[in-house]
């Protein structure tokens, strides 16, 4: 008869917590909310420095439709060609 209660209790506890790691697991998120990238963090300090980006691969979409490597390479790009160079979303450019 204890087997059959720890079975029960087994059985519950875990689908529960299968439950709440799925259902967040596949919900949809809102990136608009998100926050858009710290560029003054990334300007060069001198005009003719360069500034060294990392090489990490986090895609970001400019509203010009290119598709960035990282938050950084966009905001260096801003600072070069003009601010008409914005944020659009996380991930790549559709």
């Amino acid at each position: 008869m204890a087997a059959f209660a720890f079975m029960t209790a087994f059985f519950v506890v875990s689908s529960t917590l299968t439950h709440t790691v799925f259902s967040e697991m596949f919900k949809p998120h809102d990136m608009s909310k998100w926050p858009k990238p710290p560029c003054k963090m990334y300007y060069p300090v001198d005009p003719l420095y360069e500034s060294p980006c990392p090489d990490v691969t986090s895609y970001v979409c400019a509203t010009n439709g290119h598709t960035y490597q990282n938050e950084c390479f966009l905001c260096i790009d801003r600072w070069e060609f003009g601010p008409h160079i914005k944020f659009d979303k996380y991930g790549k450019c559709d």
